[in-house]
């Protein structure tokens, strides 16, 4: 009876004690894979172990697993789970202060920048130098408005690429716009082996694909040779001749961490030959990956976990020369923090292009650009939304000589799949456009457009036969154009593209007064009989002040006709008057007198129809003659729009060779 009571009481316990031990192995378990980098792993072992501890009697092994279970989603791009598990952590009151931090970084990549404050805030209360969490908060107060204020880049999925599976790392060898490499886990054609311990997916293999007759990407076949095998192959690059390949290999040893390696491929005949491993440490376990190539051939810049780094994974490089390799130099704390940085790549004009997550960005990996201004010197900015987002942004590249390409993102991905984007910056383009016409509006087909710049341009266009003419602009650009046709004034024009970043196209017109004809000055009024200008009349007497400074060398007579009301004394008087108050304005506006003369002809000089006049009244024709005897013929409302064409201003060349001589 007694050892029944025994029994009753001690087989709970027993069996609470079997699954406490239980437990315990499956997070040892964990523990392994997770210190190994086999993060798919391990995730799925903790969150086993995690649904069997007791919150009330183990708080502090739930907080422990769930730190670790948000840590391993975190590290494999799942997100989602990612914030449940490190919430489950915090809320547990985790003795890892990491999971505050993590936290709050997942938070923000999930695009709920309040609460990663919130985090970091807490985490900086405790941790009140931690460059990670100043950044982070920074970038979360900031990301709203960055994402505001795009840059220029027209970004959109290579969905003729896209599988069901991660598409990385695109590169195209010499920059070569119409072949592109990249590494996939898609199954069709790949021998890449079982599934990633790592990343819960498959191994990648590297494929390429080359555009077709229609410029569309086609034909996509996994890389010849032997640079394919069961491990993992990625960051495919290529020396500036695009003969020799550059690429990361992972090899998988059961239950030890090897690192990443970077192996070479030339190319002969053809094919790519027998890859070679780029020896540069004897230690396996150190990671050397994401290689590239110095535009000049002489650097090898790399991806590793070298110590003397700044943390997490740094950019370094090593001199190349032959078959030999340089001791690795760190590229510094200008380019590495205590993050990650990765995933570098240098274009054909020395810029490094490369991911970090310890810099300013919008969450995960975002990728920067890098100038070096001096030796170890280099000045680093963001290549901003939309290439960056909330996801993982990395692996661009460039086609030669253009600005555009494609990088790697698993931005709106479920899965947290890695998909190839392409990215364009529209070139921004200025151009002149107009037409040269007489100043009664006829196509002048044999005008000269000329152009300066302060660039050294000088050129010379010839209007079409409608009169019409297209100048192309550069950047940055102060421009002074002349609108010059035999038997007319010369017009100059000014065209500015200084500081402009968007395209534009000005639109300049050149009406070019006749030498040989009286011009009509349009919109030139006077108080009712009297010869006091109006304000009205500045805006076309400007343009004449303008005319005359374009042609120094002219010397002109302003006329002033009046209609047939009145007398001829008197408008003979008035307009002379007019005349003289108009010369009065142009000599206040700095032309010399010399070069004026005033003339009234009161109605003496009833204007001739011209082909502008006819076009703008069908009861005119082009060479009639709006007399007295005209007119009275004429309705009242007709006659009215007679005398208002006769009361006009006018000016007319008298010589061409003022002080020439």
């Amino acid at each position: 009876m007694y050892l029944m009571r025994i029994s009753k009481y001690m087989l709970p316990l027993l069996a609470f004690l079997l699954a406490s031990c239980s437990v315990n192995q499956q997070i040892k378990k964990a523990d392994k894979k997770y210190e190994i980098g086999e993060y798919y792993k391990a995730s799925s072992v903790y969150k086993r172990a995690y649904s069997r501890i007791n919150a009330t009697k183990e708080r502090e092994k739930k907080a422990y697993v769930a730190y670790r279970l948000g840590d391993c989603y975190r590290l494999i791009n799942d997100n989602e789970k990612a914030e449940r598990a490190l919430q489950n952590a915090v809320r547990y009151n985790s003795k890892d202060s990491l999971a505050y931090l993590y936290y709050a970084d997942v938070l923000r990549k999930n695009k709920k920048p309040k609460s990663a404050i919130e985090q970091y805030d807490a985490y900086l209360k405790t941790h009140s130098n931690s460059k990670q969490a100043v950044v982070g908060r920074a970038a979360a107060v900031e990301a709203y408005e960055w994402e505001k204020n795009p840059t220029k880049y027209k970004v959109e999925k290579l969905n003729v690429l896209v599988s069901k599976r991660s598409e990385r790392s695109p590169a195209f060898p010499g920059g070569d716009p119409d072949v592109i490499y990249f590494a996939s886990s898609r199954e069709n054609k790949a021998v890449g082996g079982k599934n990633s311990n790592i990343t819960g997916i498959r191994n990648n293999d590297i494929f390429y694909a080359r555009r077709n007759s229609l410029g569309e990407w086609d034909n996509i076949e996994p890389i010849e040779g032997q640079i394919n095998t069961l491990e993992d192959e990625g960051s495919p690059s290529f020396s500036p001749d695009g003969k020799v390949m550059y690429f990361t290999r992972c090899p998988y040893v059961k239950g030890e961490s090897h690192g990443a390696q970077i192996w070479k491929s030339v190319r002969s005949g053809g094919k790519w030959g027998k890859p070679q491993e780029v020896k540069l440490s004897k230690d396996s376990s150190i990671t050397f990956a994401h290689p590239t190539v110095s535009p000049d051939g002489k650097f090898l810049y790399f991806v590793s976990d070298l110590a003397g780094g700044f943390g997490g994974k740094d950019i370094w490089r090593s001199s190349i020369d032959g078959e030999k390799y340089g001791a690795p130099v760190n590229l510094g704390p200008a380019i590495n923090t205590s993050g990650d940085e990765m995933f570098p790549y240098m274009r054909e004009d020395s810029v490094l292009y490369f991911s970090s997550n310890g810099l300013p960005g919008f969450g995960g990996l975002d990728i920067f650009y890098a100038k070096e201004v001096s030796d170890g010197k280099w000045v680093v900015k963001s290549m901003m939304y939309p290439i960056n987002s909330n996801a993982d942004d990395f692996g661009i590249s460039f086609m030669k000589g253009v600005n555009r390409g494609a990088f790697s993102s698993n931005r709106g991905e479920k899965k947290g799949y890695d998909k190839i984007w392409s990215f364009d910056l529209p070139d921004v383009l200025f151009d002149i456009t107009g037409k040269v016409t007489s100043s009664t509006g006829e196509p002048l087909g044999d005008a000269i457009v000329r152009i300066v710049g302060t660039d050294g341009t000088n050129t010379k266009v010839k209007t079409k036969s409608d009169g019409s003419y297209k100048i192309p602009l550069k950047k940055n650009v102060e421009y002074v154009m002349l609108g010059n046709c035999r038997g007319y004034l010369n017009q100059k024009e000014t065209v500015v593209t200084l500081g402009l970043e968007d395209s534009k196209n000005f639109p300049i017109n050149f009406s070019l007064a006749s030498i040989s004809k009286p011009v009509g000055l349009d919109n030139i009024f006077f108080e009712f009989g009297k010869a006091t200008l109006t304000p009205e009349s500045s805006t076309s007497l400007d343009k004449l002040v303008k005319l005359l400074n374009d042609n120094p060398n002219i010397t002109i007579e302003i006329g002033a006709h009046t209609d047939k009301v009145g007398s001829a004394e008197g408008n003979l008087a008035l307009s002379g008057k007019r005349a003289e108050s108009v010369v009065d304005y142009l000599i206040k506006a700095g032309i010399d007198a010399d070069r004026l003369t005033a003339k009234g002809y009161g109605k003496t000089q009833p204007i001739t129809v011209d082909k502008a006049l006819a076009a703008k009244h069908s009861f005119l024709k082009e060479n009639d003659v709006l007399n007295e005897e005209f007119i009275d013929k004429l309705t009242p409302e007709q006659q009215e729009i007679a005398n208002q064409s006769n009361r006009r201003t006018e000016f007319r060349v008298l010589k061409t060779t003022y002080k020439m001589y």
